[in-house]
């Protein structure tokens, strides 16, 4: 398994199991200089951590990140940054029963038919354990961006659990910290806690709907073709465990629109600095940053390890049922919130060095003579 390292010039790579000892991310190219600490990182850590509420995993770890390389009296020094979290609360033997069973709409039966070799404790580098090492780099990625671009900001809430969605009209960025999934409408998460509630009690789950949006993100960021801005992000996104679907500015729903609903006007803002009329790009054109918000959406199917008995095979291919006990989150995408953060915070980062490489400053200003 070779492909577990992302980024251009941040460079995160990802190791560990769901239920081994440890795992943690090696970080390459971060700038030098970054005022970092564990506890800086330990924030986002956080956001993420199981067994926080009910809604949740009751798994229960301290996601306590260790700083192992790369820094020197409290900054980066430019070299490798090792980002290390003990796992401390595997229980194994709840998986005991379908160590010889793949679980419906789990990534156990692909991983085995790629490998031969099937880690039944969890799921192994396919659990959303995996995202905790992100979140950690994610920290790390954040407080470099605070050095180069100070402006930007990050955040991450729900729009949609299952069939239920936000009040657009009722977004207020104040409350997506004041429940425990992340959304900006007060009355959403109300109704959610008891949607989610009965199907948590049933042994079922659900599937939601993220979205990321970065604040301040200057202009000119990506590159045409292959080195799209929106490109990384869609991949980053897309890479994330449970991800089935990712969406940029009006994503799908621009096919119903036209020509002249669809094009963001561009007018001089009194700051010298072009205005956009709408965004329905979402904050990227051609692949380049607009300068306006960058709003990224991604879905997440609902966890597939579920107490509902469901038809399967076994390894040596007899069919038979299987039902998953454990530990599960009932809606993955509580979690995913601050896993998105983390990935757009490392894209973002990505992007500010390459362009910082190759061109330093925009070299078109607009309104110059």
């Amino acid at each position: 398994m070779s492909i577990n390292t992302f980024g251009h010039l941040f460079r995160v790579t990802t190791w560990g199991e769901s239920h081994g000892p440890a795992l943690g991310a090696t970080v390459d190219g971060c700038p030098p200089g970054v005022p970092i600490t564990e506890d800086m990182i330990q924030h986002w850590m956080d956001k993420r951590k199981p067994g926080q509420n009910k809604y949740t995993t009751q798994r229960r770890e301290a996601d306590a990140v260790k700083i192992l390389s790369g820094t020197f009296e409290g900054v980066t020094t430019g070299t490798p940054v090792q980002l290390m979290i003990e796992n401390t609360d595997q229980r194994s033997k709840d998986y005991g029963d379908i160590k010889d069973k793949f679980r419906p709409g789990h990534a156990d039966i692909t991983y085995f038919q790629k490998y031969g070799i099937r880690d039944y404790r969890g799921g192994g580098r396919s659990s959303a354990r995996e995202t905790a090492a992100r979140v950690a780099a994610g920290g790390l990625a954040r407080e470099a961006i605070k050095a180069i671009a100070p402006d930007v900001r990050i955040t991450g809430y729900m729009v949609q659990m299952g069939p239920h969605r936000i009040d657009r009209d009722a977004f207020d960025w104040d409350q997506i910290e004041q429940n425990p999934f992340w959304v900006p409408d007060a009355r959403a998460a109300d109704d959610w806690a008891g949607y989610l509630d009965g199907l948590r009690k049933s042994g079922s789950s659900v599937g939601a709907i993220i979205e990321v949006t970065a604040r301040g993100v200057p202009a000119g960021l990506g590159a045409p073709v292959y080195g799209k801005l929106d490109t990384d992000l869609a991949a980053a996104m897309m890479s994330i465990n449970a991800v089935k679907g990712v969406e940029i500015g009006e994503g799908m729903s621009v096919a119903m629109l036209t020509g002249e609903l669809n094009a963001d006007e561009i007018f001089m803002g009194n700051d010298g600095q072009p205005k956009f009329s709408s965004n329905h790009a979402g904050g990227i054109l051609g692949g380049i940053s607009t300068g306006q918000d960058i709003v990224v959406r991604f879905a997440v199917k609902p966890t597939s390890s579920i107490l509902t008995t469901r038809k399967t095979i076994t390894k040596s291919g007899e069919e038979t049922e299987i039902i998953t006990k454990g530990r599960h989150d009932p809606c993955v995408g509580i979690r995913a919130v601050p896993v998105g953060e983390a990935m757009m915070a490392c894209v973002i980062l990505d992007h500010l060095l390459l362009h910082r490489g190759q061109v330093g400053e925009n070299q078109g200003v607009i309104g110059r003579p």
